[in-house]
């Protein structure tokens, strides 16, 4: 059976990685990733039909050159730049973000079609919408507008929607995934940060009432969701010029979703201190204008919304998917529920240690 050319940006990353996998469980592809950096844990296990290719999304010379040799049919466009820490909410380092974000967008898009590509589908974010710090988002939906964010990183990808979604025309189609945050194995970001807050001693520790729900995704959904959505741009194409929530359809809070992650690692809160969020965000003013006074920059009134805020999306994954397995009712079938997760965390002393969630 011949295979379809694939090529995925940020093949070696977290996401990346998953995609490969995900693609290569369909028998269907033959995959050309592109990254900066040398494969993730992993991938060694990979077969022969999968391409690795040293390249930047920000050199559209070299984009060239290996588009042109990979003949992709699809390209899954997973780079991007995330801020992370203090900088989350910070608007240092703004122009490093876009540079990758929106002209790395751009030039992908460029190098995807002059090589005659067929589609692309761009990984987006949720905080698109959802990093407006001010307000909160229950039962979001395709229609809420876009854009109106208070980060760098939602902005960019704002504006990296727009570049690709500007794209989709009748011979070269394109959609765009905005996927909640992710967990998953070799997550090097979302696991880590938990399980440190265990050496930090800061399990106890509860703003607000902690009941706020929010989107996760587990990074095998994410993967599978993108599957979905190649195979829809090769064929009924109904999602063309569409971009689409992706998460676990199950919102959780974030202190739920912390508290069984801890307990995983062995570890319990003996007890709660809960800090009303008027009071946490007043803490947070005070140190920022501190950190003013002292030249060191703050963003805790920043890390305090976004912890407190409500952010789901509507419908559920089922929902959010149905118009891409609506050629194969069956296909959905392969979406997990997430009952069980697996995870993977890497510690100071180089040892991984397999984590599961029931729920």
């Amino acid at each position: 059976m011949s295979h379809t050319n694939i090529l995925i940006t940020g093949g070696c990353g977290f996401l990346g990685t998953s995609l490969i996998s995900a693609l290569l469980a369909t028998n269907r592809y033959s995959i050309t990733a592109i990254d900066i950096t040398p494969p993730s844990l992993g991938t060694r296990t990979f077969p022969t039909t999968v391409r690795y290719v040293r390249a930047d999304v920000l050199d559209p010379s070299a984009l060239a050159t290996v588009f042109a040799e990979a003949q992709p049919a699809i390209v899954i466009h997973a780079v991007g730049v995330f801020p992370v820490g203090v900088a989350r909410y910070s608007m240092k380092g703004k122009d490093a973000v876009f540079k990758v974000n929106v002209e790395g967008t751009r030039n992908v898009v460029n190098a995807s079609r002059e090589c005659g590509a067929r589609g692309l589908v761009y990984t987006s974010s949720t905080t698109v919408v959802v990093d407006d710090l001010a307000n909160d988002f229950r039962n979001v939906d395709e229609n809420w507008p876009a854009g109106n964010v208070d980060t760098s990183y939602g902005q960019s990808k704002a504006l990296a929607e727009e570049a690709v979604l500007a794209a989709n025309d009748e011979a070269f189609k394109t959609c765009v995934l905005r996927v909640a945050p992710m967990f998953g194995e070799n997550d090097t970001l979302f696991i880590p940060t938990v399980h440190g807050l265990i050496a930090a001693g800061q399990t106890a520790f509860v703003i607000g009432t902690a009941e706020n729900l929010q989107d996760f995704v587990y990074v095998g959904n994410a993967a599978d969701a993108h599957v979905l959505a190649v195979a829809n741009l090769l064929n009924s194409q109904t999602v063309a010029g569409e971009a689409l929530f992706i998460s676990n359809g199950e919102p959780i809070s974030l202190r739920d979703l912390c508290l069984a992650i801890w307990k995983e690692f062995g570890h319990v809160p003996k007890y709660s201190v809960r800090i009303p969020e008027g009071m946490a965000w007043w803490i947070a003013v005070i140190t920022e204008v501190a950190g003013w006074v002292t030249g060191i920059e703050g963003t805790l009134s920043g890390t305090v919304a976004g912890i407190s805020s409500a952010s789901w999306a509507g419908g559920g994954g089922e929902n959010q998917l149905r118009a891409l397995s609506e050629k194969d009712p069956k296909s959905f079938g392969r979406i997990k529920k997430c009952r069980r997760v697996e995870m993977t965390y890497f510690d100071g002393m180089q040892l991984y240690r397999s984590v599961r969630i029931y729920r």
